[in-house]
């Protein structure tokens, strides 16, 4: 039996909607922010179908996503369907001048082992290191805009 954890992040970008949702849509591009991301690559037959791998130190995880729901400069919602079980969430606020990305991911890990280590040390590192990714999507996405 697993249990799943749930972490979020939020950032404010001095950019407009369009160029946010633009560059964060384009999912083959997350390797550019995404620390642990070592790959994304998007099917030929499908392009809702992706293929992740994500990679920290010794460990590698790969799974198949595929996206499940989205609403142009709102969300954008997806699931795995085969390998590491997870799902994320990635919600828009356009504020004209601004945007803000709301990002929620949630992965199951085995049992009580998965609970305690997310209560002693894992939910702080993943959720740090989801502040630094929405952190150098936010420096990216200006150095785009300039």
């Amino acid at each position: 039996m697993s249990n799943w954890l749930e972490h979020s992040g939020q950032i404010e970008v001095n950019a407009p909607m369009d160029l946010v949702w633009d560059l964060w849509s384009d999912l083959g591009q997350m390797t550019r922010w995404m620390k642990w991301i070592d790959s994304v690559k998007i099917s030929e037959d499908n392009p809702d179908i992706s293929l992740w791998k994500l990679r920290s130190g010794t460990f590698e995880f790969t799974w198949k996503t595929r996206i499940i729901k989205v609403v142009t400069h709102q969300i954008i919602q997806c699931e795995s369907v085969d390998g590491l079980p997870n799902r994320a969430t990635v919600r828009f606020y356009d504020r004209k001048n601004s945007s803000i990305i709301k990002l929620t991911i949630a992965y199951a890990i085995p049992g009580v082992l998965g609970k305690i280590m997310d209560n002693l040390i894992l939910g702080r590192i993943v959720e740090s290191t989801l502040q630094a990714d929405l952190e150098r999507f936010k420096k990216y996405a200006l150095q785009v805009k300039s």
